[in-house]
């Protein structure tokens, strides 16, 4: 698995620095969003290192397809009942803050604070 020793996110996977875990298993991270813009804010992750979605490849499509099927199943594990919102920013101009790969999902009842 391939890790980036200066990503706060690979240092998160490697346990250098806490998170509040919501889900893990051999290739995906999932905890919770440290500045929330929602009542429930999750961070799904590849413990591989991928700096973007630009970055991905027809070799990571299944796992992509494990992200987004994980979506809801945390949803109504962590309490949301009436919806919510996935979120991938990409590159500088598409809002990404951390170059790894993640994706925002965020529920619970409005209105939030952003997004």
């Amino acid at each position: 698995m391939s890790a980036d020793p200066h990503c706060i996110f690979c240092k998160i996977v490697a346990g250098q620095i806490p998170a509040k875990k919501a889900y893990e298993d051999d290739e995906l991270l999932v905890f919770h969003d440290i500045h929330p813009w929602a009542p429930v804010h999750v961070l799904v992750i590849p413990k591989a290192h991928i700096a973007s979605h630009a970055d991905v490849g027809p070799e990571q499509a299944p796992m992509l397809g494990r992200m987004l099927a994980l979506a809801p199943q945390l949803m109504r594990e962590l309490g949301v009942t009436n919806g919510f919102r996935t979120v991938i920013n990409t590159g500088r101009d598409g809002g990404q803050e951390v170059q790894h790969l993640h994706m925002h999902v965020m529920g619970g009842p409005r209105p939030w604070a952003k997004g």
